[in-house]
């Protein structure tokens, strides 16, 4: 496997002495910690991908950072590696804002205004927008989740960046902080998010001032957050809405079920239905490094490497999430016939 390459490559597969498990059933939590360790020693080396030099900061990332952490939904938290290194969680704050807008607005306004298709193009298109009538397709794209942050409550952008913030903090179980540096380096250099959102605005995507809804969305990206935090956030959505460490209720089971449908089809841009199609759980990346992936009902395994493939996603970060899930039976395409039924079948 060789990252990046020309484009075509799909999601790694190098599980074939992996036994898969299937989904069906609880979640085996006693060997967690026992899968998490063989899944970090298995892929440290790895030394695949580049950092993205076109946020500068993130262009200065230790590249040998690796870190590895599962919520389970009863409440314990699993850690291996960096787990405790702060970084920006760019994109992977998409998924949890929508949560939030839907929460406030409902599923059928929102996906009016939003969308969950795929646009089967990059993150950033602008071309995507056009060719769908100004219509921003799906969320966990730029131009869906800036729409989506716009439509965050508060009559102020500093209104709306407390509620983001306090909700996100909501999801991951403490308060979390701005990187001033992250959201400066973001703030000179997304010239073409800004773009988007005025093009968002000519087509009255956006109701209010595009440029102060960029603002706001580039603070939501520059939010710190861990492996551990992301692994929590993750398992809020996968327990019906409530922080498995708190227990605070932070949205409601049906957001749950919406944000992870979205989040399947497209939380890894261009790459998310070879995601599905190998390791069959919902998840979404962020260019800092970080993979969120969803379990529902029974955990999130939250994962960190900066290195990227072409698509803009973590490579160590997939190829670890994609062992565990196999090891643990994630996916959620995955069954095996009842035995019992079997037998009563006279096929056992």
């Amino acid at each position: 496997m060789n990252y990046p390459s020309d484009g075509n490559e799909t999601i790694p597969t190098d599980f074939d002495d992996v036994v898969q498990q299937v989904s069906t059933g609880s979640l085996a939590h006693q060997k967690i910690d026992e899968l998490l360790h063989e899944a970090h020693e298995r892929y440290s080396d790895v030394d695949d991908g580049l950092l993205a030099h076109y946020i500068p900061i993130l262009g200065h990332a230790d590249p040998d950072l690796f870190a590895i952490a599962m919520s389970h939904v009863g409440g314990s938290v699993h850690e291996v590696g960096d787990c405790q290194h702060e970084f920006s969680i760019q994109s992977i704050a998409k998924m949890f804002v929508y949560a939030l807008v839907v929460q406030e607005h409902g599923r059928e306004v929102v996906r009016e205004r939003i969308g969950v298709n795929n646009t089967g193009m990059p993150f950033n298109s602008v071309m995507a927008v056009e060719l769908n009538n100004g219509h921003p397709m799906n969320p966990m794209v730029n131009a869906g989740a800036i729409a989506t942050t716009e439509m965050i409550p508060g009559r102020t952008s500093a209104k709306k960046w407390e509620n983001v913030r306090a909700g996100l903090s909501a999801f991951a179980g403490r308060q979390l902080t701005l990187d001033d540096d992250v959201y400066a380096s973001e703030s000179e250099s997304n010239e073409r998010n800004k773009a988007v959102g005025r093009l968002l605005k000519s087509y009255r995507r956006i109701e209010g001032d595009p440029l102060a809804a960029v603002d706001v969305y580039t603070r939501q990206c520059s939010l710190n957050v861990t492996a551990y935090d992301l692994a929590v956030m993750g398992a809020t959505l996968a327990d019906g809405g409530v922080n498995p460490v708190t227990g605070q209720r932070v949205v409601d089971a049906d957001v749950c079920r919406d944000t992870l449908a979205a989040v399947a089809t497209s939380g890894l841009y261009e790459h998310s239905g070879d995601w599905l199609f190998e390791i069959g759980i919902p998840a979404k990346s962020g260019v800092s490094g970080g993979i969120v992936a969803i379990a529902p009902g029974k955990g999130a395994i939250g994962a960190f490497s900066p290195p990227l493939d072409i698509a803009g996603n973590s490579v160590k970060a997939q190829l670890a999430i994609g062992h565990l899930s196999r090891a643990m039976g994630l996916n959620l395409f995955a069954s095996a016939p009842e035995k019992s039924l079997l037998a009563k079948a006279g096929r056992g």
